[in-house]
């Protein structure tokens, strides 16, 4: 049958030829309200109400519908088809074929449904790649990276038939006593937006649906609790929290974001009809779906308290913006289905939401009349049968695993070294060789040490202890055994995690006076809801190390033996001693499978540290919210007892060799508040190997209409050079760049002097340029530029400044 022929018998809703919207429209047109319902829910197959909770009030869950009676009607989205238990990968896609053959058939549409899962750390399914979590994105300051890593997962959700992805997290870290730190990007706008929209790009290249989260402020939450309600002010809202998701709306093109848990002000996310759709929609232009939250939408009635009931609630968050309602049938099945009839909720809402859905599915091309639900990795399988397909699909392939080094290897923080770091692999010169190294501390021989709460292994895996993780997740212990094998390694853990007990550190210092070197393994373990010490739900009153860990940290110091602190955690934590008295401090948030190998190539000096810290580590665990974007009042002074001044701040990092940082020449230091500044300096490895330096760049705005941080992170560059080799870093600077939110809620670029901090860290300036912006305040709108020109030329060998 030609195409003519098929489009002349074929209902316009199948006609690919046609727009997404007009197809939409047709297949709206025959539908029932019933029918249209159907498509603006999840099903949540599997999961329940008992047992442990992988979601928030998950025990509020009624229920499961009748499948009978709910698919001849349709069905929106799939639930976490490989997410919500073990299952091989190959009969898990298997099995989704299977589901979506029986939803398609059931409705008289032949519509399957849309499947989504958890990425935020990788593919959250049985045996797939557990890649660093998105705190350790940050420490790369690699974007080009992160949007390669993000294609790689998108490609593997897409081959097994999942069609969204829940990731990323855009939220910026405003209390590092928050759980979820370790899902965020950092602490910085900037570098979070940057980061985040190259994993937009990454995923939505693989024809995956990126969906941003949690719209918007959910890490500002009062206390640094989850779910808490949020007090920031407009200014911290419209600066802080919504640059990231402005910039990845318009640079990344995500087809989805996902309403936050908490409320501002009083006012929920998920009924801020002027966040959802007078922000998102009619000023930033997106036209994807806005979905919820898992049972946030009935949050609305149980935890705000500002829907009387499912109904109401359905209905709020309807004409607020959300099209969707994950992760399962509750308020947008019969409570809206209800509250339409009734007159309660107008029927073009339900269309409008509908539309959204519907267009998704026509550009994703499951209303396409050729549509197939076989995935690509059982295309030439044989699927008569299941037990034959068992290992088929390897979603951890060497590919992946090679990313997942190389993303490690780069957010490995180098913090503190007072020139014992690298550990050679000839020995410990000049200690005695061969050496004799104590591995001591609760990660020191813990598999799941590097991986965070959206990983699979602990996510879902936990809740299943007889199930192998699916990976293979070498100890620290194994992988130091591998990076020095003609040293001694003797292991003592000392204390548990946050166990109260410290009859082990006995045994702990024995070994550290025994030894020539100590690598203390302190951190975290990620669980959720309490069920560990970083995680959705894992809150902290400090940043205290968890349990006895700095009991054991200082008993250890006071061996004398030269020790090497190691943290293996989801959020900073205050070190206390060890800033001024560990030979070396090495921080690792949750780097994945391939982190403990990363760890030790850095001790060895087989890998050259690269990252940097995307949140300051604090010097004291009580001072908390603090963050370095923070103005004159928040810093340290003499009419407060408290000094919120980090160990270490953001974008702090050393390495394994030096750079030198000269020649500033300003080519244009003033400039009108539309125009731009222009200035180069000369980059040089002055040490005797290759390395990595970042470039970061900082505004100072030393006097404005309303108050602004010291200085905020506007740019940054990875720069690699050969040993000797030098670059010169030419930098253009737009105006707009040092815009802000004024008196009276616009944003605006005003005349007045600044300064540019070119800087390693947000601590340590190398170069400053003087800087003035003349002429008239300038307003500015959403199409404002949003970063720097940074190009770098390399430099013969022989070339001086």
């Amino acid at each position: 049958m030609n195409h003519r022929q098929r489009t002349e018998t074929a209902p316009a809703w199948r006609d690919a030829a046609l727009t997404p919207q007009a197809r939409a429209d047709a297949l709206i047109a025959a539908m029932t309200l019933r029918e249209k319902t159907a498509q603006l829910v999840g099903l949540w197959v599997g999961a329940d109400g008992e047992g442990d909770e992988v979601a928030p009030h998950q025990h509020d869950m009624e229920e499961p519908p009748d499948l009978d009676t709910l698919l001849p009607y349709g069905l929106g989205q799939l639930t976490r088809p490989f997410g919500t238990a073990p299952v091989d990968p190959a009969i898990g896609a298997l099995s989704l074929l299977r589901t979506q053959q029986r939803i398609a058939a059931a409705n008289r549409f032949g519509i399957p449904a849309l499947a989504h899962e958890e990425c935020l750390a990788g593919f959250a399914a049985w045996g797939a790649t557990a890649y660093p979590v998105p705190l350790s994105w940050g420490a790369t300051f690699n974007p080009d990276l992160v949007r390669t890593t993000a294609a790689a997962i998108g490609q593997d959700l897409r081959a097994v038939g999942v069609h969204q992805g829940l990731a990323p997290v855009l939220d910026v870290v405003r209390d590092a006593r928050w759980g979820r730190v370790e899902e965020t990007i950092g602490e910085d706008p900037y570098l979070v937006g940057t980061v985040a929209t190259a994993y937009v790009q990454g995923l939505e290249s693989a024809g995956v649906v990126a969906t941003l989260k949690h719209f918007a402020g959910y890490s500002a939450s009062r206390a640094g609790r989850n779910l808490a309600p949020v007090s920031m002010g407009p200014r911290e809202r419209a600066d802080v929290i919504l640059p990231p998701f402005e910039m990845a709306v318009r640079e990344g093109r995500p087809r989805s974001v996902m309403h936050a848990y908490t409320d501002t002000d009083g006012l929920p996310s998920a009924a801020d009809q002027g966040l959802l759709t007078g922000l998102l929609r009619d000023t930033w232009g997106f036209t994807g779906t806005v979905v919820a939250d898992y049972f946030g939408i009935a949050f609305l009635k149980t935890l705000h308290g500002v829907a009387e009931d499912r109904s109401d609630a359905a209905g709020l968050a309807l004409g607020s913006g959300v099209d969707v309602e994950l992760p399962t049938v509750d308020t947008f099945g019969q409570p809206l289905f209800d509250a339409v009839v009734s007159g309660a909720v107008p029927g073009r809402l339900v269309d409008r939401a509908l539309r959204r859905v519907l267009v998704q599915k026509a550009e994703l091309g499951l209303l396409d009349e050729d549509w197939s639900p076989v995935p690509a990795a059982l295309a030439d399988a044989d699927l008569g049968d299941p037990r034959a397909l068992r290992g088929r699909i390897d979603l951890d392939g060497p590919a992946n695993r090679a990313l997942a080094a190389e993303l490690a290897e780069q957010a490995v923080v180098l913090l503190r070294n007072d020139g014992l770091l690298p550990l050679r692999n000839d020995g410990l010169l000049p200690l005695r060789d061969p050496a004799r190294i104590a591995l001591i501390g609760p990660n020191a021989d813990e598999p799941t040490a590097v991986l965070g709460c959206y990983s699979f292994p602990v996510h879902v895996g936990s809740r299943h202890p007889d199930t192998p993780p699916g990976l293979e997740l070498p100890t620290l212990r194994e992988a130091l055994e591998k990076e020095f094998p003609g040293s001694e390694l003797r292991t003592a853990q000392g204390v548990t995690v946050d166990g109260e007990s410290t009859a082990g550190i006995v045994e702990a210092v024995r070994a550290a006076k025994r030894a020539d070197v100590v690598v203390l393994a302190l951190g975290d373990r990620a669980g959720l809801f309490g069920r560990g010490t970083s995680g959705e739900g894992c809150d902290v009153e400090s940043l205290e190390l968890p349990g006895k860990q700095r009991q054991l940290l200082e008993a250890v110091l006071d061996t004398g033996t030269p020790v090497v602190l190691t943290l293996l955690a989801g959020r900073p934590y205050a070190l206390g001693r060890a800033v001024t008295e560990a030979a070396g401090i090495v921080q690792c948030f949750f780097p994945g499978q391939a982190g403990t190998r990363a760890l030790a190539g850095v001790l060895s000096g087989r890998v050259n540290p690269s990252g940097r810290l995307p949140v300051s580590v604090p010097a004291h665990p009580g001072v908390q919210p603090s963050t370095y974007l923070a103005a004159r009042l928040a810093q340290a002074g003499e009419v407060s007892s408290t000094d919120p001044t980090p160990a270490f701040g953001f974008g702090h990092g050393l390495g394994y060799t030096e750079f030198a940082w000269s020649d500033l020449e300003v080519q244009q230091a003033e400039t009108t508040t539309d125009g731009a500044f222009r200035l180069s300096f000369l980059l040089r490895n002055t040490g005797a190997r290759a390395g990595t330096d970042v470039v970061q760049l900082y505004l100072h705005d030393p006097v404005a209409t309303v108050v602004q941080p010291v200085q905020r992170l506007v740019g940054y560059r990875r720069i690699e050079l050969a040993p000797g080799a030098a670059c010169r870093v030419e930098l253009t600077l737009p105006a707009d760049l040092a815009s802000f939110t004024g008196r009276d809620g616009e944003r605006i670029v005003e005349p007045g002097a600044l300064e540019l901090r070119i800087s390693a860290s947000s601590t340590d300036a190398r170069l400053t340029a003087p800087l003035r912006l003349t002429g008239p305040v300038r307003p500015l709108d959403h199409t404002r530029r949003l970063h720097p020109t940074v190009t770098v030329h390399q430099l013969p060998s022989a070339a001086t400044p």
